[in-house]
Formats: C-alpha cells, sequence, structure tokens
C-alpha cells in the first residue's frame, strides 16, 4: 500500500511538471494549429495549389514532431492516475508494470524538457546562415569556406537539410560570401548563438611561414517564410531587377531574372541570382529580407541587455565572438561563454554541440 501511495504521490507531480512545460511551450496553441492545418490539407481541392500545399504539408510534419511526443507524455501520466485511483482493487503486480511506465515516462520527459531551451519565437524556425569573409584576404576567403564546410558537417550529423542559396568563389581560393538554407529541429534555436565574428590564427597556406589571422561573419536568421510573421510595407520596398551573371544554367544571362531588393527604412539590400525565375528570385529575396528584419527585431530587443551587434559588426579586431587557434598551439574558445577545447579539428569537423550546449546554458543564465 505504501509503494502505491508513493507512486500515486510521485505520478501527481510528474503530471503537474508536464503540464507546466507544456504551457511554457504552448503545446495547446501548436495542437489548434495543427489541427487547423489538418483541416486545410483535408480539403478536396488542396493538391489544386501545390506549392501552397507543400509548404502546409512540411509545416504540418513539423508541428507533428513537436506536439505528438506531449500529448503522449500527457495521455501516458493521465493513464497511471486513473489505473491508481483504483485504489485496494490494485494488486502489486499492476503496481510493479504501473511503476516500470511511469519510469520510462519520466525518462521521456527529461529528453523533452530540453525543449524549454528553445523558448524563443523563433527557436523552432528553420535558419538561414550568411558567412562573409572579413578581414585577411585569402587567408580570410578560405576560412570563410572552413566555416561554411563545419556547418554543413554539423548538419549532415544531425540529419538536416542544407541548400545553397548564393555563393560568391574566393578570387584564388575559399569563397567571398555564401547564404545557405538550413532546416532541421529547432535548428534556429541551436545555431542563433554562432551568429557573429569568427577569428582564426594560423600559418597562412598562402604565405609560407607566415602567421596570419582571419575574420569572417557568420550571420545567423531565422527563416521567416509566412508574410505575416514580418509584415513589410510594399512602399517601403525599392525592386530592381537585373540580368543574372556567373556561372548558372541557360537561362542564366539571358534574361532579367535577378531581383535586388532594397528596404528603404533600414537601408538592408537583398540580391537573389540563379537559374530560376524571376518570380521564385523574387519570393526567396523576400524570404531572406523577412528573416533579416526578424533577426534585426531580436537585436533591437537585446541591444538593452547585450552590447552584441550582430550583423553591423565589422569583421575584424576586437568583434569576435569565438577565437580558433590552429598555431602555435591548438584552441578554440567562445570569448562568450569561455568554454575552450583543444579538439580544433574536431569542431571545424562539425563537432559544435559542446559549444552550442555552452551557450544555451550562458544564454538561459542571462534571461534568469
Amino acid at each position: 500500500m505504501h509503494d502505491l501511495e508513493s507512486l500515486q504521490s510521485q505520478a501527481t507531480e510528474l503530471a503537474a511538471s508536464i503540464a507546466a512545460a507544456s504551457g511554457k511551450l504552448q503545446i495547446a496553441e501548436l495542437e489548434r494549429q495543427r489541427q487547423e492545418l489538418q483541416r486545410a490539407s483535408a480539403q478536396p481541392d488542396f493538391w489544386v495549389y501545390n506549392e501552397q500545399a507543400q509548404t502546409i504539408v512540411k509545416e504540418l510534419a513539423k508541428l507533428d514532431g513537436r506536439v505528438t511526443p506531449w500529448l503522449e507524455l500527457r495521455q501516458g501520466i493521465s493513464d497511471i492516475h486513473e489505473l491508481l485511483g483504483l485504489g485496494q482493487d490494485v494488486d502489486q503486480a499492476l503496481v510493479d508494470d504501473l511503476r516500470q511506465q511511469f519510469t520510462e515516462i519520466e525518462s521521456r520527459f527529461a529528453e523533452l524538457k530540453e525543449e524549454l531551451k528553445f523558448a524563443g519565437p523563433y527557436d523552432s524556425y528553420d535558419v538561414i546562415l550568411s558567412i562573409h569573409a572579413g578581414a585577411g584576404g585569402n587567408d580570410a576567403q578560405d576560412w570563410a569556406a572552413m566555416l561554411l564546410r563545419m556547418y554543413v558537417r554539423y548538419c549532415e550529423q544531425h540529419k538536416w537539410s542544407v541548400v545553397t542559396i548564393e555563393e560568391s568563389p574566393g578570387e584564388e581560393a575559399g569563397i567571398k560570401s555564401v547564404t545557405i538554407e538550413i532546416s532541421g529541429n529547432f535548428a534556429f534555436g541551436k545555431l542563433k548563438g554562432e551568429h557573429g565574428v569568427h577569428r582564426l590564427v594560423r600559418l597562412s597556406p598562402f604565405n609560407a611561414e607566415s602567421r596570419e589571422t582571419s575574420f569572417a561573419k557568420v550571420e545567423i536568421m531565422p527563416k521567416v517564410d509566412q508574410p505575416d510573421a514580418v509584415v513589410i510595407d510594399d512602399k517601403d520596398l525599392k525592386i530592381d531587377v537585373y540580368r543574372s551573371g556567373g556561372k548558372g544554367g541557360q537561362s542564366v544571362n539571358t534574361t532579367d531574372s535577378a531581383v535586388r531588393i532594397t528596404h528603404l527604412p533600414t537601408n538592408i539590400v537583398v540580391a537573389i541570382q540563379n537559374e530560376r525565375s524571376q518570380l521564385q528570385n523574387r519570393e526567396t529575396a523576400m524570404t531572406i529580407l523577412r528573416s533579416r528584419l526578424a533577426q534585426l527585431q531580436m537585436e533591437q530587443h537585446a541591444a538593452a541587455v547585450s552590447e552584441l551587434k550582430g550583423p553591423n559588426e565589422q569583421a575584424a579586431w576586437g568583434n569576435q565572438i569565438r577565437s580558433y587557434v590552429l598555431h602555435p598551439y591548438k584552441q578554440v574558445k567562445d570569448l562568450r561563454t569561455r568554454y575552450e577545447t583543444s579538439d580544433i579539428d574536431g569542431v571545424l569537423g562539425g563537432n559544435l554541440d559542446p559549444l552550442i550546449n555552452a551557450y544555451l546554458e550562458y544564454s538561459i543564465g542571462d534571461e534568469a
């Protein structure tokens, strides 16, 4: 009987904890959104508008992944409560079975509680990541390419998808800039701490025996592809179309498919050119513009409690968030969290989880 009462007490506490966490993560609201999308996908003409349908299916899958585990937790602890409520009629074999179920739910809840680190307004969004070579010439452009490989490998390890939007190759090596789209579970929540200037110290492969310091700026933006998420007034836009240049398919250099959009109030400029149509380039440019504006809003909000300036930082001395040293010793050090490791090869190979987790703990401490 004592074991029964103990399990009842523990189940009550766990149910309360699950309810509190669900509330913080707005699971009820996410479930409402999921049901709306399910109703939309059940309409007879759903696939008539193919692109819209694909967007809904993708969003529905994301919501399923977030909502279902929490609903299963709540149902599981509710079932245990109901059976424990039978009181005297519960035999020891059933108590033992319920204890095992409780332990499994408790363990699953501990895993899902990690989502509480990602309660920001855009933490569940996909990511637009841009890398810009800074001071350092060829070395900086090579460093930008190394950072790109690092993030791509991190995504591969987590089975996230990566799509290249724009890339400008370096003059002799590496890249001048690149923009990619990353899709994964809580991609923005996990990668937002990578936003800033990254500094590399090494022996230059382009200047024998010369120790060089290179800089590259990494921009991490939530992918905001819903027009109502960040409202932009048409009169605030200047839109130019021009002929694409560089490598590409047959349409490149033959049609005015490239698009440049300037947001006049902020002077943010987004230019997209590739093999696709002008309409698609415009949609991509608008998505990136909304993403930049969302990131700018977050930075302005954080400016009162932080000195980090984000996309306005110069990619040079004094503004770096992290240093990577390959010579005369090996070390990666995050200058905000003070986390450091000598496993620079692992970090450049995509092992970013320790750095990301350290930043998440650091940012939670700042909010407390």
